[in-house]
């Protein structure tokens, strides 16, 4: 076989991927699992649930019983759009937000990362804009990257997405004859910023989207691990016929099964049907009915609370260990999920400080994993959730040292500002 002219010594094929392919590059946060799961090294990068808790036995048990009396048809083929009672009881959980959703508006994904691809392969074309905040989920991030959009943007503080500032975003984009496809946000404990879309805004940013005739796209894998309070209303509640809603069960259950959803208008849910069939026929109906097994036996408001509980005393030991070990930085104080957002001092770049904070056994995620343009050098993300309150201390005071090393090094030879592009300041310790 000849090898095509236009490829490489090492690729043969490189001149004939699809011109799409040009924007793919690995995730900053997969290319540290490899060094980050060693057990020496404490990270502080991966967003993977804690599910030491979850009752393993009875899982086991359950699923022992699926199989035994439901084999057939969990290990079968099942609809594109998913069983129908899981959907049902996805529309119950989806009830602790303030929707009023029927189980025919859900469209079952492999996980809530699936449904992400599947929106931006309906609505995106190669060169539309999607709206996205700043900073953004750096796994929509490579989606909107993989179908050739042009991610712009809008403004973040302590209280979630600036209405005034996406109101002009969005004018902007008009005058330009731009018009952006969808808003894409994660209003609730985001990722990876740790702040919340305030109650009092939410309207505000339907009614400043509906306006401008603006699909949102509402990510929410975290909704229900609040600490302190009961769930906020989902924007999907505010405005059923302008938001696709997405939802998993990876957070508050386990990730591995790898179940999630889309709610959206009707006409949405038919092409997200028909999208999701083409690519993988349909769900798994092992995972499906595990979950709706779990959901149906077990005490999954219950397991929702420990993890609340868990993940609230682990994000005090972290907001602790920063306050005694990194008092010059500034950082976020989350009220759920799994992220705090830390700025460093002047002059330091979480990038390029990486390498040597791994050689001193602790990983992170720099922020410029988290912008569509490579800003955000002078953030990074501290993930809580996995390691224990011990480990999150040890690799504070790790993380502490390194930063101290590179202030030294500023100090003493100077550096250029590679902190361009910083839209959210998180606010200091002293702040709520």
């Amino acid at each position: 076989m000849s090898t095509p002219a236009a490829g490489t010594r090492l690729d043969p094929w490189h001149g004939s991927y699809a011109a799409r392919t040009r924007g793919m590059r690995a995730s900053e946060i997969r290319a540290l699992f490899s060094v980050a799961n060693r057990p020496e090294v404490v990270s502080l990068a991966g967003g993977m649930p804690n599910i030491a808790g979850l009752p393993m036995d009875r899982i086991a048990e359950e699923t022992q019983r699926l199989l035994a009396e439901r084999g057939a048809v969990a290990l079968q083929y099942g609809s594109g759009q998913g069983e129908p009672g899981l959907r049902e009881q996805i529309t119950e959980v989806m009830a602790l937000e303030g929707m009023n959703a029927h189980p025919d508006d859900v469209v079952v994904t492999t996980g809530s990362q699936q449904a992400l691809d599947l929106v931006a392969r309906i609505f995106l074309d190669p060169g539309d804009v999607v709206v996205a905040e700043a900073p953004s989920y750096v796994g929509a991030l490579g989606v909107f990257r993989a179908y050739e959009a042009d991610v712009v943007h809008t403004p973040m503080d302590a209280d979630g997405l600036v209405p005034d500032a996406l109101d002009a975003t969005l004018t902007r984009l008009a005058a330009e004859g731009r018009r952006a496809k969808f808003l894409y946000t994660v209003p609730n404990f985001h990722n990876p910023a740790g702040v919340t879309l305030s109650a009092e805004r939410r309207p505000r940013i339907v009614e400043i989207a509906r306006r401008h005739g603006v699909l949102i796209l509402e990510d929410n894998p975290y909704g229900l691990l609040g600490f302190d309070s009961d769930p906020l209303p989902a924007l999907a509640s505010l405005a059923p016929e302008g938001v696709v809603y997405l939802g998993s069960f990876s957070k508050t259950f386990a990730p591995g099964y790898r179940v999630g959803w889309a709610l959206a208008p009707h006409a949405v849910r038919d092409r997200l049907v028909l999208a999701s069939e083409s690519s993988i026929l349909c769900p798994s109906m092992m995972s499906q009915l595990s979950i709706a097994t779990y959901l149906s036996t077990s005490d999954w408001r219950g397991q929702i609370k420990s993890y609340r509980q868990m993940y609230a005393e682990r994000r005090d030991a972290m907001v602790a260990a920063l306050a005694e070990h990194l008092p010059d930085c500034t950082w976020t104080t989350p009220d759920g999920g799994f992220y705090t957002w830390l700025r460093l001092p002047d002059g330091l770049d979480a990038r390029e400080m990486l390498p040597r904070a791994v050689t001193a056994l602790v990983a992170y995620v720099p922020g410029t994993a988290f912008y569509a343009d490579g800003s955000g050098a002078d953030h990074m993300r501290l993930s809580y959730c996995y390691p224990t309150p011990e480990r999150i201390t040890e690799g504070v005071r790790r993380l502490a040292g390194v930063v101290s090393a590179e202030q030294e090094l500023v100090t003493m030879f100077g550096t250029s500002d590679a902190r361009g592009g910083r839209t959210l300041d998180a606010p200091g310790p002293e702040q709520p």
